[in-house]
């Protein structure tokens, strides 16, 4: 029988636990390429970002502005060409609890493995960023039942995130965690923390597997995955490092070609056409079709 994908985050998550070798380190990924290449390398488990689908997949920031299907589509794409456990971020659920019943049916219909849902208003903003309006702690929990409620496989993992420390400070974030655990979610995303200290306070507090994000130029310092584990951080997100990254070296290139007008000076940077084909194995497919166009010649 085959293991669902869900199973394979929490087994993930099991053999990372910061006992073990963990956190669990779970890194961005923003097309099916990328997925490949992360799980040939040798990552575990892999991300979507709603900011990674609304920058790079549609041109739009950060606000609330992609939908059920503007996601799901980037999640097809990855969950056919890598067998790694997909979190996706679906934001506020994209509507109310029909909507987010059906988020959660289509997101375990392309093969996803976990979710994360935030207590922000519809009208969303990044994380990291200032002014943040958050819903009332009876709407973030009856976003997590309605979650909880539409899943058909049990381990499908669903998790609460919490911008409510910005807003409201460490103890009432904590306290909406809680009450989101006590409706079934099964870990925790505590966004925008300052300090392993808050890490550790979270740990000691919550019955559930804690996230740190380690999301660069934002409010949370880049704390290593041993700082982390010290804390008692069960997985540590990475949603935007590939991508960022993957930004810069397009900015050179671009500017490079119109201010040099050739590409000699930024080769060196470059992924090699045959490390490209190494990844996706293109040389396996080339000998499948040679052998096909020889069994058509006899």
């Amino acid at each position: 029988m085959k293991t669902s994908p869900g199973a394979k985050f929490r087994e993930a998550l099991k053999n990372n636990s910061p006992l073990q070798e963990g956190p669990l380190q779970i890194v961005g990924t923003i097309n099916a390429y990328t997925a490949m290449m992360a799980e040939q390398i040798g990552h575990q488990a892999i991300y979507i970002s709603g900011a990674a689908c609304a920058n790079m997949s549609y041109g739009l920031p950060d606000l609330g502005m992609t939908m059920l299907n503007d996601v799901v589509e980037d999640a097809r794409r990855i969950t056919a060409a890598t067998e790694l456990p997909l979190m996706v971020d679906i934001d506020t659920g994209w509507g109310g609890a029909f909507n987010i019943a059906r988020t959660i049916k289509e997101m375990i219909r392309a093969d996803v493995a976990a979710v994360h849902i935030e207590d922000q208003v519809a009208q969303k903003r990044c994380g990291h960023r200032p002014n943040k309006a958050i819903v009332s702690q009876e709407e973030m929990v009856d976003r997590i039942k309605a979650a909880v409620d539409a899943r058909d496989d049990e381990s499908f993992f669903i998790m609460a995130r919490t911008d409510a420390y910005a807003v409201d400070g460490l103890n009432a974030a904590v306290d909406r965690i809680n009450a989101c655990i006590e409706a079934g979610a099964d870990g925790v995303f505590a966004e925008a923390m300052s300090s392993l200290d808050q890490y550790q306070v979270f740990k000691e507090k919550i019955p559930a597997p804690l996230l740190a994000n380690m999301t660069e130029f934002g409010k949370s310092p880049l704390f290593s995955k041993q700082e982390l584990a010290s804390a008692g951080v069960d997985m540590i997100l990475y949603p935007l490092t590939a991508v960022r990254a993957m930004n810069k070296a397009a900015e050179l290139v671009y500017k490079t070609l119109l201010t040099e007008g050739d590409q000699n000076n930024v080769v060196d940077m470059m992924q090699t056409r045959e490390e490209l084909y190494q990844y996706l194995n293109y040389h396996d497919y080339e000998q499948k079709l040679d052998a096909l166009f020889e069994q058509g010649k006899s």
